[in-house]
């Protein structure tokens, strides 16, 4: 018998958001609560080497402790993205699943991360949450980080913070898709982000953690990423690796323009979705996709697969940062070339996700959109919390 493959999955349980970031308008685009993914939507999904489930805000659903329970049933490893304000929720369903993975999005130190989030004292209940989970013993927790102008000196003195306090710290770059329904996010000082990349890189292969040398890596690949250039590795989103919207639509991956659909489970079994002659045209479309994303989503399955590269890139770097050498940014090409006065910053522009004149799709569904006639996306997600406060 064939050995049965195992996905990379991302589960997207709703678009409600209480957060109101600056690179990502999601909060104004909400779901309709009654069309969220449901579990027996769920309990159709293959089975996964590891799941990320995501929103949205995920703690907004009250029932997020069985849909945990459900995937873990076919899941070998759970990571959950929230923006930790609600603490007792996630303290809570840490308590049933120890071994789950929790990723508090901060985007850099008290003053800037608030700006940037829009959440009162966002700062304070992020960091507590992770401090709570920690004195409970949870071994797999951690920060994320969207690096932009606005937060990019705060990127060294974070990664300070997590690693005084034994965390995993990720990172990414602003992105523009349907999924942030965002057009217009873009790096406008490169040098001075990618210098402070620079700076965490050498930080990441001090370290005695060949775990954080491939991060080193991966923050690599984000200066590629900001100047434009083609990725460092093949995406196989899609192939290997696949993304679940609230409507139970399945996508290659939420880095795309528009919503691309592989097929819906919630009318479909899992195998007859995904061998679909819709499947296969989205992976014609994704092995001639130009967007050169750099979304751990992608990047991580891809550093497993073509491990000879990162692990090169790795080995050169620790042993000239054990003879004292440094990464630099101007190791890459494009970095000189924009130095050099070789390249304009116009022409970078050119090649970033950045579209200036693109109409933002939002990749709700009809009663989604409707309930936002009269109504803004705030208002609706202001009263569904209200109402399970009050509940």
């Amino acid at each position: 018998m064939a050995k049965e493959q195992k996905l990379n999955g991302t589960v997207i349980v709703t678009y409600r958001c209480n957060a109101r970031c600056s690179m990502c308008n999601r909060y104004k685009a909400p779901s309709k609560q009654d069309e969220e993914i449901s579990l027996e939507t769920i309990k159709k999904l293959p089975k996964m080497y590891f799941t990320n489930i995501t929103g949205g805000e995920p703690f907004i659903r009250t029932d997020l402790k069985d849909i945990v329970r459900e995937l873990y049933k076919k899941s070998d490893r759970i990571v959950i993205s929230t923006n930790g304000f609600f603490t007792n929720r996630i303290v809570d369903l840490a308590k049933e699943f120890p071994q789950i993975g929790i990723r508090i999005s901060i985007e850099g130190l008290e003053q800037t991360n608030n700006e940037i989030r829009g959440l009162d004292n966002g700062y304070q209940r992020g960091y507590n949450t992770l401090k709570k989970l920690r004195e409970m013993g949870m071994k797999d927790v951690g920060f994320g980080m969207t690096v932009q102008d606005k937060n990019a000196p705060d990127l060294v003195p974070l990664y300070n913070i997590s690693n005084e306090m034994g965390m995993e710290f990720a990172t990414a770059s602003l992105h523009n898709s349907f999924y942030f329904v965002e057009a217009k996010n873009i790096i406008k000082d490169r040098p001075m982000v990618a210098k402070n990349f620079e700076n965490l890189i050498n930080e990441l292969l001090k370290s005695n953690s060949p775990k954080k040398w491939f991060r080193a890596y991966f923050n690599h690949g984000l200066i590629n990423y900001i100047y434009g250039q083609k990725r460092l590795l093949p995406c196989d989103m899609s192939f290997d690796t696949f993304f679940i919207d609230p409507y139970g639509d399945v996508m290659p991956c939420n880095g795309t323009k528009d919503k691309e659909v592989m097929g819906n489970l919630n009318t479909q079994s899992w195998d007859e979705l995904w061998s679909s002659p819709e499947a296969e045209m989205v992976r014609k479309k994704v092995r001639h996709c130009d967007r050169d994303c750099w979304m751990i989503g992608s990047v991580s399955p891809a550093m497993y697969k073509y491990i000879w590269t990162p692990a090169w890139w790795v080995f050169t770097h620790k042993l000239k940062s054990l003879f004292g050498g440094k990464y630099s940014m101007y190791e890459n090409k494009i970095v000189r070339d924009l130095r050099d006065g070789k390249v304009t910053k116009e022409e970078l522009d050119k090649c970033s996700t950045c579209d200036m004149c693109a109409v933002v799709n939002n990749g709700l569904s009809e009663a989604s959109k409707a309930q936002l006639v009269g109504k803004t996306g705030e208002e609706i997600v202001d009263a569904d919390i209200a109402a399970q406060m009050k509940g």
